[in-house]
């Protein structure tokens, strides 16, 4: 028994599916209707349904058992694995709905914030009412949200939503608290004309980190869209080993002109990396770990590894170099791993607790020798020194594991082994 009528279909997005036994499925990241002709309210299709591998399902609405403010649960039997391929006359009512522009009953023209479906006496699903806010000018809205029927809208064929510009506010606020990788993962499954309009309305921070988790061709698309100025910046708030990696994708031209536009100290650590080859510990290298002087404590360590913008793997470790601490250092003295850090008085100097064996990188060390190295240490993340033992950079397994994983992985998820 389905638990609820009517459900607004954002509601929808991001929440747990599960199974008849109560065993976890995904998450629920949109919903797909098949449009009409004329317009009467469209049948609901399905549901997308993201496994916790990524790779996004389609689950027709007569498995839907139950939907609930907090859950989605199936029908007991097997789920079919086969990734979702939206078709011919299919709208992703979240991906593709939101933000649209239609005309009301007396005229006036609104955005689509909302859509609502509703369970009829044949057990189907239909999408009946539709929920926006009135336009007051090209980008204004005013007012409280409203409800109409379907019927009484236009605006919604799939070729007037293909070929209206739309703005994304709406499901830019739907990916509001997904994770980068989560959104890039909803970016690549959108159509092109949808991918660019949320890049436009994300802020260059949100979408600095979204591009670092896209495939090549993705970044490569989404770059080429942004005009040059805010393609440099977005590049200027990318990682430098993610920015070096995507400008190296691009010709030498286009390549220049934004590090050209980049400022000097954010192009100075990209232009750097550019120097060595990809499968290189110095084209894997991050410029920017965590390094101290010798006379920090092992509060100040403690302070700057708890930083949030660090990934784990970046925050297991930090360095300790005489000045300068900006890479390339002055004299590498060596590092302390996280595990020792809590276990040292705060107020000793990690200079006292430094592991002054562990080897170190080349940044000219092929892929696989800093492969065998994780393996030999257990590490997750690395040195890389040059020839007088100042600090470039640090490797860490993530780097390692973008690259050694197949070019479309982003795409492809992860196998049910």
């Amino acid at each position: 028994m389905v638990a609820v009528n009517r459900v607004f279909i954002a509601q929808l997005a991001g929440l747990p599916v599960f199974g008849p036994d109560g065993e976890p499925i995904g998450k629920a990241r949109d919903v797909v209707i098949s449009l009409r002709i004329d317009r009467q309210p469209p049948r609901v299709l399905g549901m997308v349904v993201e496994l916790v591998t990524r790779r996004r399902i389609f689950v027709p609405m007569l498995r839907v058992t139950s939907i609930e403010p907090n859950a989605v649960t199936l029908a007991t039997g097997s789920v079919n694995l086969r990734p979702f391929h939206q078709r011919v006359n299919e709208v992703m009512v979240i991906g593709e709905l939101l933000d649209a522009k239609i005309t009301v009953e007396d005229g006036a023209t609104a955005v689509v914030v909302d859509a609502a479906m509703e369970l009829t006496r044949t057990r189907d699903w239909r999408m009946v009412r539709v929920a926006g806010r009135e336009r007051t000018g090209r980008f204004s809205l005013k007012g409280p949200v409203q409800v109409w029927r379907w019927e009484d809208v236009t605006g919604l064929s799939v070729n007037e939503i293909a070929g209206q510009p739309q703005g994304a506010q709406q499901l830019v606020a739907v990916f509001e608290g997904m994770r980068a990788a989560d959104v890039a993962h909803s970016l690549h499954e959108l159509p092109a004309k949808r991918r660019h309009e949320v890049a436009d309305a994300l802020d260059d921070e949100r979408l600095a980190d979204v591009i670092e988790e896209l495939s090549e061709e993705d970044q490569k698309d989404i770059l080429s869209h942004l005009d040059e100025e805010r393609a440099a910046d977005i590049l200027e708030a990318m990682n430098p080993d993610d920015a070096a990696d995507l400008l190296s994708e691009l010709s030498e031209g286009t390549k220049d002109r934004l590090l050209e536009l980049m400022e000097p100290e954010e192009s100075e650590p990209v232009r750097r990396l550019l120097e060595y080859s990809f499968d290189t510990a110095g084209g894997l290298m991050t410029p920017e770990p965590i390094i101290l002087t010798p006379d920090a404590t092992i509060a100040e360590a403690l302070a700057r590894v708890r930083n949030p913008d660090l990934t784990p793997a970046l925050a297991s470790m930090v360095f300790v170099c005489r000045s300068p601490s900006a890479t390339p250092t002055g004299r590498y003295l060596g590092c302390v791993h996280i595990q020792r850090l809590l276990r040292e008085p705060p107020f000793d100097l990690v200079a006292g607790v430094l592991d002054t064996d562990l080897t170190y990188l080349s940044p000219n060390a092929s892929l696989s020798d800093v492969t065998r190295y994780f393996a030999t240490y257990n590490l997750v993340c690395a040195p890389v020194l040059d020839e007088t033992e100042h600090l470039l950079g640090a490797v860490t397994v993530d780097d390692v594991l973008d690259h050694l994983l197949p070019d479309n992985w982003r795409e492809t998820g992860l196998s049910h082994a």
